[in-house]
């Protein structure tokens, strides 16, 4: 299964590649004090409830670092 921005937030920290391409983009995300609020939601949708921590520029950027992946 291909990651994106539209993967749970909490499969995405629970695996070391795509966790580190978070902390990339997004500094501090893994370690946030409300982030297991948003574990069991897409990264996108967690970003329209971030206040703007999370910016569709970053997403874009993490979507394309994903995709590289595989």
């Amino acid at each position: 299964m291909a990651l994106s921005t539209q993967t749970k937030l909490g499969d995405l920290l629970d695996n070391d590649a795509s966790k580190a391409i978070l902390e990339k983009h997004m500094p501090g995300i893994s370690t946030h004090p409300q982030i297991a609020m948003g574990r069991g939601f897409p990264l996108a949708v967690v970003a329209n409830f971030s206040g703007g921590m999370i910016t569709a520029e970053m997403l874009e950027k993490v979507d394309a670092d994903l995709a590289a992946l595989g």
